[in-house]
């Protein structure tokens, strides 16, 4: 009687089992949920991949986690054509605008990831049907701080003596301007939207709700630079990527010293100002916290950040000389010298002396400033060829 009462158990088990699998085989995920994305036990990792790289948002540090991926699997970059370092930004995109689309040289591209302005119907025209897309946002009032000081030399900033003047001398703010569209709704602009609104224009609520609505048709997941870690995590499973594969140091970040900080009243300005961003970032943090809830869960996202902090921890304690960032004055290796722009101090690595040559390879990856590294992809991607001898 056990025997056959445990036989009779198992066979209901393995009945459920098959009721289960043939359920899941029944639905076939759909692609441009991000919910629908299986466990890494059962997916497989995505390698076609664009992200738009918008500006002041940790996108520098997201980048170098996408060179360092596809580097390591020698997938090919959708880079800028020529010596360009953007794909032509602030022009809207185009396909030309990447080495070897147009002479058809490259057959295949993975990941186009450096900055532009967003133009689905052009993007889709060199990347694969397949391909995942991304982006990460920010709260518009640290973000506008952090432009004012990282662009100080445009001219919408250039004569203002504080954020809080620029604020208040709006009426003088001229759009055509150049590279003034860093000062206004700069994410919407990335975006490849109208960026020219405030909150109280007419058309404010009209112009959020369709460009909240284009980017949920054409992106598949998008995350908050406020919550960095818990991205990287969400991000891990959603692309069926590793531990190892978002973990990062932090890159084109500026010293403590020249962050400023943001009165109550300044910071309402701001979201009037950039009324059109700060839509976006309401929307958008919303839908983040709930694809955490669906793809990862709270009690399971607390536990992988903790494991990927203690990994970054672990490499910073390999890999740099004093354990983290240091200015541009105190840097040895011009290689790791990260470009400077207005008044920021963009700070860099040191790499200990000791390394080994496999640990120097990786840590060096991990601390390349965007620059460097384009132009270390290009020169690998497209050799020169040599000439041939008459």
């Amino acid at each position: 009687y056990v025997r056959t009462r445990k036989r009779r158990h198992l066979l209901w088990r393995l009945l459920l089992l098959l009721l289960l699998y043939t359920a899941r085989r029944g639905v076939p995920p759909d692609p441009n949920s991000v919910a629908d994305v299986p466990n890494t036990a059962t997916c497989h990792p995505q390698s076609h991949i664009v992200f738009l790289k918008t500006h002041k948002t940790a996108s520098s540090t997201v980048l170098n986690i996408l060179y360092r991926y596809g580097e390591s699997r020698n997938l090919t970059f959708a880079l800028p054509v020529g010596q360009a370092m953007h794909l032509f930004y602030p022009k809207l995109f185009e396909s030309h605008f990447v080495e070897g689309f147009s002479s058809g040289r490259v057959k295949e591209f993975h990941i186009m990831c450096n900055h532009m302005r967003f133009r689905k119907a052009e993007v889709a025209k060199v990347m694969p049907e397949d391909t995942f897309y991304f982006s990460i946002i920010r709260h518009p009032v640290t973000m506008i701080e952090s432009s004012f000081s990282y662009f100080k030399g445009i001219p919408a900033f250039f004569n203002s003596r504080s954020l809080e003047d620029f604020l208040d001398n709006t009426n003088n703010f001229k759009d055509s301007a150049p590279w003034n569209f860093l000062a206004h709704n700069n994410l919407a602009f990335d975006f490849g939207f109208d960026h020219n609104v405030t909150a109280d224009a007419d058309d404010h609520e009209d112009k959020a709700k369709r460009a909240v609505a284009a980017i949920e048709r054409d992106f598949h997941l998008i995350l908050v630079s406020e919550y960095f870690d818990e991205s990287m995590i969400l991000l891990k499973h959603v692309l069926c990527w590793s531990l190892e594969d978002v973990v990062s140091f932090k890159l084109n970040s500026r010293s403590n010293r020249t962050l400023h900080q943001i009165s109550p009243n300044t910071a309402e300005k701001i979201k009037r100002w950039d009324a059109l961003d700060w839509s976006l970032y309401l929307h958008f943090n919303a839908t983040f916290w709930q694809k955490v809830d669906s793809v990862v869960g709270r009690e399971q996202m607390k536990s992988e950040v903790s494991q990927l902090r203690e990994l970054q921890d672990k490499l910073a304690n390999t890999c740099l000389k004093g354990g983290g960032a240091v200015d541009p004055s105190q840097m040895k290796d011009a290689g790791l010298m990260p470009a400077q722009s207005g008044t920021a101090v963009i700070q860099g690595y040191n790499l200990k002396p000791d390394l080994d040559s496999q640990t120097r390879t990786q840590c060096q990856r991990l601390t390349t400033p965007e620059v460097q590294y384009t132009q270390r992809l290009k020169s690998l991607q497209f050799p020169k060829q040599k000439p041939l001898n008459k």
